[in-house]
């Protein structure tokens, strides 16, 4: 099973970040990534609560709570198994002048993506075609661009979709109560 793990890692890695590199797609995903990032992400989350009609209130909750969730197991992960970035095994590998303190697994832009992705898509089905896309788009931004393996980004898509969906499934009447406190709803 590991070396099968590998063989996907290293057909993937090289495929996304070698044999489809060009100049566009370098701009495009280097900007791209950064919607997966801890900025953007509690920015537009934050203001679906502050600004969003109630319902748009209720699912910034959810979907900030799914975040804080499938956060807190990306970083106790990365801790405990310590993957090494890519960049720093791989050589040739382009980086993008990319260079993080941090591990690769999982990928905590693409767990955040899916997280609020599938949240979205959960509560307004209309875009939920557009919200897994970009989620992907970002996902495969991160190996393009040489900080993550195929299989971190894999272990994110499966984090971020479980815990929304965890969320909405098992949490959803307490963030419906605390919103009630809160004089939301």
């Amino acid at each position: 099973m590991k070396k099968q793990l590998k063989n996907f890692d290293d057909y993937f890695i090289n495929l996304l970040n070698s044999r489809i590199k060009n100049k566009y797609l370098d701009i495009f995903m280097y900007r791209v990534t950064d919607l997966g990032g801890a900025i953007f992400i509690t920015v537009f989350t934050l203001s679906l609560v502050i600004f969003g009609s109630t319902a748009n209130k209720i699912i910034g909750l959810e979907a900030l709570l799914a975040l804080c969730i499938s956060q807190i197991i990306v970083h106790s992960l990365k801790m405990l198994l310590s993957r090494e970035r890519p960049y720093k095994i791989i050589e040739h590998l382009n980086t993008f002048g990319i260079d993080l303190s941090d591990y690769s697994f999982p990928s905590g832009h693409t767990t955040a993506s899916f997280s609020l992705a599938t949240t979205l898509a959960i509560n307004m089905p209309k875009f939920s075609i557009v919200v897994f896309i970009l989620a992907l788009i970002i996902a495969i931004s991160r190996v393009y661009l040489g900080v993550h393996y195929p299989t971190d980004v894999a272990a994110g898509l499966i984090l971020g979709v479980g815990c929304s969906i965890m969320v909405h499934m098992y949490l959803l009447k307490i963030i419906e109560e605390i919103a009630l406190l809160l004089g939301i709803s």
